[in-house]
Order: C-alpha cells, then structure tokens, then sequence
C-alpha cells in the first residue's frame, strides 16, 4: 500500500468524524428548536385567551398590548422555524456527505484487502483470478477480459475472461482501434454513455491499461455491468486507476518468479543429468 493510500485512510476517518459530531450536534440544535417553538405557540394560546377577555370587558389598552406581544411572537416562531429548515437541510448534507465518505472508507478497506490478495501469491493462475474476482465484487462487472501484450509481436491477446471465452476475444495490434490505442497511450477509456450499448470487442465500455510506472504490460477490457449496476461513480474511477497499478505489479512479479521457476527446474534437470 503507497503511503498516499496510508495518509488518506486516517484522513478520510477523521472527516468521517468530523461530519458525525457535527450531524449530531445539528441534530440537538433541532430538538432544541423544537422545544422554543412549543413553549412559544403555549404562550401564544395564553395571550391569545387574555385578549378576548380583555376584548370582553373593554380594555382596548391591554388589548393592543397583547396584539402587540402576540405579533412579536409570531415573528419570533417565524423566525425559528427558518432557522430549523435552515438546519435540517444541513444536516440533510451533512448526512449525504457522511454516506459518501463511508462508502468511500468501505471501497479503499475492501481494495486495501484485495491489493493483499493480489500479492499474496506467486502464482500466475491464481493471480489471474484473484483479478477477476475483484473486478467483479469491486467494479460490478459481469462480461470482462484480462489481455497482456506480447513485446515481441506487439499484440494483446486475453489470458483471462469472465462471462466470455478467451478465444472469443479477437488479438488486438497495439496502436489500433480503442483497445491498441489505449494500450499504447496508457490512459484510461470510458464510454459516454452506458445505455444502449451493445457489446462490440473493439469498442468496450471500459479499457483500463495495467501500467508499471509508464510501461503497459497489458488491458482490462469491460464489455458488460451487472443488472446492479447502472452507472460509474467517481469512487470507481479512483479504483479502476488503483486497481490498475496493483494488479500489473501482481501479474509481473508472478510472470517472473514462474519464468525462474521454470529456468531453475531446467538448470536443475540438467545438474542431474550430469551428476548421474
């Protein structure tokens, strides 16, 4: 995890505080709103039953006094009720800006532990498929594909897929089309808009490429959402860009350390024969 990730964990819990004390002590300002105005409609009532006595026995003096208070009053309950829709659509915010940092906090705790599945093994394969597992329960995706490229002949081609065969998937020359032209650029593609669309291989609804530093070793090729999910919000952009880093660390470091493997048995093979 980058210490810019370990600096945002506190930060956005701190926030997330932050927005609780103040939520709460909106809310108490509420209640206390609530109860001024009460007292204010009993006085009211009282004063309101003194003018038709006075009204009764003729006292126009006391009767415009009363009118008088009872006037302040209502501008006075006015006032306060102002200042309690005032207060309610703040803590209205307040409470949809509190949502968004906890959502926040859940997607960066379950990237936080899917980024320690991701280089909890060496395994290619099962590299692969903690990827796929993660696009799915992460990002909400229900046809997708992992394509690596190949330096020597300068094509992507998948190694992994979900809701599709990797030999449904066409190899792509890097350069061309959305796909190549991505792989080659390194920045991120998103279709404009999601409705409507019908999947075409070279024209995905989502390309993310797998960077180490500068370097694209390969794409995440999104085709299809799951019914769930009906659109991107702005927390999955920030995940497709981390998961992105992470998963081409995982999927190297595994493609290396089964190279070596593989050299180190030839080597041993070899050692073997000779000793014997």
């Amino acid at each position: 995890m980058s210490d810019k990730e370990k600096e945002q964990g506190p930060d956005q819990q701190k926030r997330a505080e932050e927005f609780l004390q103040v939520f709460k002590k909106g809310a108490d300002f509420t209640h206390d709103l609530l109860k001024e105005n009460e007292r204010l409609r009993y006085n009211q009532v009282q004063l309101e039953e003194q003018l038709k006595e006075l009204q009764s026995s003729d006292g126009s003096a006391g009767s415009e006094k009363l009118l008088e208070k009872i006037q302040k009053l209502e501008d006075e309950k006015d006032q306060i009720l102002g200042r309690i829709k005032q207060v309610e659509a703040e803590n209205v915010d307040f409470a949809n800006r509190y949502v968004e940092i906890e959502n926040e906090n859940n997607m960066l705790a379950n990237l936080y532990i899917a980024s320690y599945q991701l280089h909890s093994t060496l395994d290619f394969r099962e590299v692969l498929q903690v990827i796929l597992e993660i696009v799915i329960n992460l990002i909400g995706a229900e046809e997708f594909s992992v394509l690596l490229l190949d330096e020597k002949s300068n094509k992507l081609a998948a190694v992994a897929s979900e809701g599709l065969q990797n030999s449904d998937l066409p190899t792509f020359e890097l350069g061309e089309g959305i796909i190549g032209e991505m792989a080659k650029t390194g920045e991120n593609y998103f279709i404009d808009e999601l409705e409507g669309y019908e999947r075409d291989f070279h024209h995905p609804l989502v390309c993310i490429p797998l960077k180490i530093k500068e370097h694209v070793i390969g794409v995440i090729v999104i085709y299809k959402l799951l019914v769930q999910k009906e659109k991107f919000t702005d927390v999955d952009y920030e995940l497709f860009t981390l998961l992105a880093g992470h998963a081409a660390t995982a999927i190297f470091s595994s493609k290396l350390y089964t190279e070596s493997e593989r050299k180190l048995s030839t080597i041993q093979g070899f050692i073997d024969l000779m000793t014997k």
